[in-house]
């Protein structure tokens, strides 16, 4: 697990990411610009969870991060599998 660190937390907050970003577009397809008062695109506002783009970045980074744990988890617990396998 140790050599993997940085695989898991690229390939889970890319894959995190992108599975948030088609739940991003239901959303904000769902939710419609009316809650929102600014698009939030420039400087910091695309990471401000008030502005339309800043609550869609904020659903990815949550996807990314949860999927990170997950991923995490899952790895672990096949390296375990795996040794308990090569002890039989």
């Amino acid at each position: 697990m140790k050599s993997s660190i940085w695989l898991t937390i690229v390939a889970g907050f890319t894959t995190g990411m992108g599975n948030g970003s088609v739940f991003t577009a239901a959303f904000l397809l769902a939710v419609g610009r009316g809650p929102f008062g600014e698009a939030g695109l420039w400087f910091m506002d695309p990471y401000d969870p008030r502005t339309f783009q800043g609550t869609a970045d904020w659903i990815m980074f949550i996807f990314g991060f949860a999927f990170v744990i997950i991923l995490g988890a899952a790895l672990k617990q096949h390296a375990l599998l795996e040794g308990l396998r090569k002890e039989e």
